[in-house]
């Protein structure tokens, strides 16, 4: 911290504060970089140590890494970063300390907040924030790298109307610069000279740093109203690191505790309007917040916003935890995973009043707030808004040791996050009839709130972990159901959020509202859902109530899409007159009508009627059914479970039309439907037979194969199959199980 004594500012490090263990405890207080003999570790154990740092220049602000514990002080126009590092006094023991390395020598500004987090440097005036990176390379880099000094060309358009102001500059005006944004490497534009100057010891300059620019941005005051300068100025300059921790270790089965960083956050904000940036791998402004009084300060968490007022504490939502999901799973925005979208607007959860409030800081769950009565402003304050259900609940409060009256000190818990849900639930359940989009952002708000508690678990109580993957698939769930009945564009999402559910297709389906008569709307992402799930090789059998009622679905809503469902293994119980009325009176206008066909036959193959099945097959070529099959495989090849299931058609024209069988599966894996290996297995199901036996069906395939155009490598393969078949046939004088469909005649020709 920065201290002031005897007129003299100057910065200090105090470490091992729990051994301080009353007021009469001993302190050691010693310079920066000072030895500490073995004989005294045993005192440093048990005291609190005061570090001074001293400087050349006077402190004005100081930050912590709170991921390495780095110092960085700001002074005018230079920051002095102090690594921290411990000093091994025995083997059993090692005290803190720091090492002046590196002095940023930046012109033009004078800090007033500054950050530092990972070689991230954040540095704001009173109307400008500037961002940096401190990156490493090898000692031999280019030169240039290592002083990145702006073109003379900027820096002389920046210096230009500074002299100017200062010639014309009197009582009678005011002159401000342009407010500005320049992001990524542009922000070199800024006019501002940096220049870094290592500072360690020689024997341990490893690396060769240099800059990288990711952010300027300046404001201009809004002079249209008679303000004072203090309603002008930034404040609450904070980076914000967001971890992980709780990833599965190397051998799959423990937590590993360690914290993995996921990305990085800038917030500053102005009295009126807060600015949230996200500023790794790309520099992107993702929320900007309007507060309904003047904000005093403000402290940013994954989780909310908080901000304070002369006499309120209101709270914020944000959206750390969706920018992370995005970066961090590369599966997110697909048919797979799904998250609200960061450019969501963020709102407002709650306002409590506080009557003078001063200060704000944050520690894990708990909110500190300091305060300062006064009395002739307590009379004229105004009544507190109304709260929502998302409150917080003041623990303690209590009055600091030797100060003034009207001083306070407030402990504020932050509502648990399952708790937080569980309210914004509720409150959604409201919309519960009329599904609307200020629902699904009520939801979204309550989504990303477990799924940025669930990002770091290193603060969780046993069995909170549990609570929150539970809360955070229920949240899943109830946005599927969203989406899946609301007529949006956003419709698709259904899918994602089911999945992510852990629901299964009959548990989705029993959350609909059925209608017991014909005035039932389906909507673009319940249909989008069942389709998909349909198609894929679900493990699941559907009732053959919700069979039906999924058969009627598709009959109204998509006909298109009615063979394909009609043809799942999730479909299995359907009644097959049931199926047969729906395909029946089918328009084939539009689509496939062979695909019909051969849907209709394997329907009349379930009813028992083989004439009716003749009907059909009759009614196209063979080359057409072949490209029905082609359209459609599961008419013929069914996995369950991950094995090859033939089908019921498929067995019937084994025995009656094993030609069709054998092209309509070599049409299937001309167009990639199925494997080379699937197909053998596939043949050697059908007809009964093991891994070592080889059936003559399967000899018809290989030979099907062997006479249309292959690649060199399947074809040397397949004859290397079909000579080791014949040569063993000969060798033991053993028959074809079945007549084959070629003559050796054919085969030559």
């Amino acid at each position: 911290m920065i201290e002031e004594k005897n007129g003299a500012t100057f910065v200090r490090a105090y470490a091992n504060w729990r051994r301080k263990r009353s007021e009469s405890s001993r302190v050691c207080v010693r310079m920066v970089g000072h030895s500490v003999e073995a004989p005294l570790s045993e005192a440093f154990r048990d005291q609190m140590s005061i570090v001074e740092i001293p400087l050349s220049e006077v402190p004005l602000c100081i930050s912590c890494c709170p991921v390495k514990g780095d110092l960085l002080v700001g002074c005018t126009d230079q920051f002095v970063l102090f690594t921290l590092k411990y000093q091994v006094v025995s083997e059993e023991f090692s005290v803190l300390d720091f090492e002046r390395s590196l002095v940023i020598h930046i012109n033009s500004i004078t800090p007033v907040e500054i950050s530092f987090c990972l070689g991230y440097v954040a540095v704001m005036s009173d109307l400008e924030v500037l961002i940096l990176k401190l990156e490493s390379g090898p000692k031999n880099a280019e030169r240039v790298n290592h002083h990145p000094h702006s073109t003379s060309n900027t820096v002389n358009q920046a210096e230009g109307p500074s002299s100017e102001t200062s010639q014309l500059e009197s009582d009678d005006f005011v002159f401000c610069q342009k407010p500005m944004e320049l992001l990524g490497e542009k922000s070199r534009q800024s006019g501002m000279s940096i220049t870094l100057e290592p500072t360690g010891l020689a024997e341990e300059k490893a690396e060769y740093l240099y800059i990288q620019h990711l952010l300027y941005r300046r404001f201009t005051p809004d002079i249209s109203f008679c303000v004072s300068s203090d309603d002008v100025r930034l404040h609450s300059l904070q980076l914000l690191p967001v971890y992980q921790t709780g990833s599965p270790s190397s051998d799959g089965e423990k937590l590993s505790q360690e914290k993995e960083l996921l990305s990085l956050f800038c917030f500053f904000s102005l009295p009126h309007v807060g600015y949230l940036y996200m500023v790794v791998k790309s520099v992107e402004l993702m929320s900007v917040y309007q507060y309904p009084e003047t904000a005093r300060q403000a402290v940013l968490t994954p989780q909310f916003l908080h901000v304070i007022t002369s006499n309120n504490l209101q709270c914020f939502t944000v959206r750390c935890s969706a920018a992370v999901a995005r970066e961090d799973d590369p599966y997110m925005d697909t048919t797979l995973k799904a998250c609200p979208p960061v450019s969501m607007d963020v709102c407002a959860l709650r306002i409590q009043l506080f009557i003078g409030l001063k200060a704000i800081c944050h520690f894990k769950n708990h909110i500190i707030l300091l305060t300062k009565a006064d009395p002739e402003a307590t009379e004229e304050r105004r009544e507190s808004p109304k709260r929502t259900p998302s409150r917080k609940n003041a623990s303690v409060q209590m009055r600091p040791p030797g100060a003034g009256p009207g001083w306070n000190v407030y402990i504020v818990d932050t509502v648990p996050p399952v708790q937080l849900y569980k309210e914004m639930v509720d409150y959604s359940n409201t919309y519960k009839t009329v599904r609307t989009q200020s629902c699904i952002h009520l939801l979204s708000e309550a989504h990303l709130l477990i799924r940025a508690a669930l990002m770091d678990t290193q603060q969780l109580e046993p069995g909170e972990r549990a609570e929150l993957v539970e809360a955070f698939k229920e949240s899943c769930g109830h946005l599927g159901d969203c989406y899946s009945r609301l007529a949006t564009q956003h419709a698709h999402l259904a899918l994602p959020y089911y999945k992510m559910s852990s629901l299964s297709l009959a548990e989705v389906l029993a959350r609909v509202d059925w209608a017991e008569d014909e005035s039932q709307k389906y909507e673009r992402g319940l249909i989008f859902y069942i389709n998909h799930s349909l198609y894929e090789n679900l493990d699941e059998e559907l009732s053959g109530e919700l069979a039906a009622r999924v058969a009627e679905m598709f009959r109204v809503a998509e006909p298109k899409q009615l063979p394909h469902i009609l043809c799942s293994p999730s479909m299995k119980n359907i009644d097959p007159s049931l199926a047969w009325s729906c395909l029946r009176g089918l328009d084939t206008c539009g689509f496939s009508s062979v695909l019909v066909t051969l849907t209709r036959a394997a329907v009349a193959l379930k009813l028992g009627d083989l004439d009716l099945y003749r009907k059909e097959m009759q009614s196209h070529t063979e080359m057409q059914l072949v490209c029905g099959f082609i359209l459609e495989p599961r008419l013929l090849i069914q996995q369950r479970k991950g094995q090859i299931v033939p089908t019921q058609f498929a067995v019937h024209l084994k025995e009656t039309q094993p030609g069709l069988l054998v092209a309509s599966v070599l049409g299937l894996q001309k167009n990639n439907k199925i494997g080379i290996e699937e197909a053998d297995s596939f043949f050697k199901v059908l007809c009964g037979k093991g891994e070592d036996s080889t059936p003559q069906l399967l000899v018809d395939f290989w030979e099907a194969q062997l006479v249309s155009c292959l690649p060199d490598v399947v074809l040397q393969e397949l004859c290397f199959k079909l000579t080791s078949q014949y040569i063993w046939r000969l060798s033991k004088r053993q028959l074809p199980d079945t007549t084959p469909l070629r003559t050796s005649e054919d085969l030559v020709r």
